[in-house]
């Protein structure tokens, strides 16, 4: 009768193990839950000075006339009345 209960409380004992360790909720499921977390927040905060660039950005294009004459510059290569445009290209070696 002892070595039944024996068996039977090792056998409880394994399976409370297996969910403190491995099942979901246990352990390994809170590690990877706070791996996740620590992940998103990184790309949150990335993402938080993406938008904070950005709107700094709509403000001056809002406001500023050299804003936009910077934008028309490098993006659309204008040029202004009177100026000369010289288009260098570097020789590969």
């Amino acid at each position: 009768m002892a070595r039944v209960l024996n068996i039977l409380l090792l056998l409880f004992l394994a399976a409370f193990q297996y969910r403190l360790w491995i099942a979901d909720g246990g352990l390994a499921h809170a590690h990877r839950l706070k791996t996740e977390l620590q992940q998103q927040q990184e790309e949150n905060e990335q993402r938080r000075v993406r938008n904070a660039t950005l709107e700094a950005e709509i403000l001056d294009l809002k406001s500023g006339v050299a804003a936009i004459e910077s934008r028309a510059r490098n993006a659309l290569g204008m040029v202004k009345r009177g100026e000369t445009f010289y288009l260098v290209i570097e020789r590969s070696s």
